[in-house]
């Protein structure tokens, strides 16, 4: 675990004063930051087998260095079987050093491991954080492909402190993150 700040460091090393000059900040209090990264797995599946949220959670957790969460349902849906409170998905919110950490290792080992990898999509909510669709749990090097049931997929949403989309695009391009193209939509 020796170079967990390596990407930290880099950040303020390099890319917040890349970003200052870039959008003209006049104080480095503005400069855009990374918050949060929350990995969130839907297990709509799970309603009918509850050991695919043990699963979930031990894959997730092995991904991610922190202990998963299952998440549940709010309410009840008789169609799909659903009670309230039933755990239909796991997720991870991870800051400071192991949101890094994760970043680091999404960004140069996992999603280079994705067949055909063209890049991925630049599409952010509107206020600067990006949501990054993965369809295998698979291309992390911490999953055992052995000892895979389902082929599980998961959201990475990426919140950062950016005002606009534009800005938080430049944040997470600069952390590595390898989008398709640079244009905007």
């Amino acid at each position: 675990m020796g170079n967990t700040a390596s990407l930290k460091k880099e950040y303020a090393e390099r890319i917040a004063p890349a970003l200052k000059s870039q959008f003209q900040y006049s104080s480095s209090m503005q400069v855009p930051v990374l918050k949060k990264i929350v990995i969130n797995q839907g297990l709509g599946i799970a309603v009918a087998d509850k050991k695919i949220i043990d699963v979930a959670i031990s894959e997730l957790t092995a991904i991610t260095g922190q202990k998963a969460v299952a998440t549940v349902s709010r309410k009840d849906i008789a169609n799909f079987k659903l009670r309230k409170k039933m755990p239909v998905g796991v997720m991870v919110t991870l800051r400071r050093e192991r949101m890094y950490e994760f970043l680091e290792r999404l960004v140069r080992v996992a999603l280079p491991r994705i067949r055909d990898f063209k890049g991925i999509e630049s599409k952010f909510d509107g206020k600067g954080n990006y949501t990054l669709g993965i369809q295998e749990q698979i291309i992390f090097p911490e999953i055992n492909i052995d000892s895979i049931t389902r082929i599980l997929g998961m959201n990475i949403t990426f919140v950062t402190s950016a005002n606009t989309d534009e800005e938080g695009y430049a944040l997470l391009k600069e952390f590595g993150l390898p989008f398709k193209n640079a244009k905007k939509d």
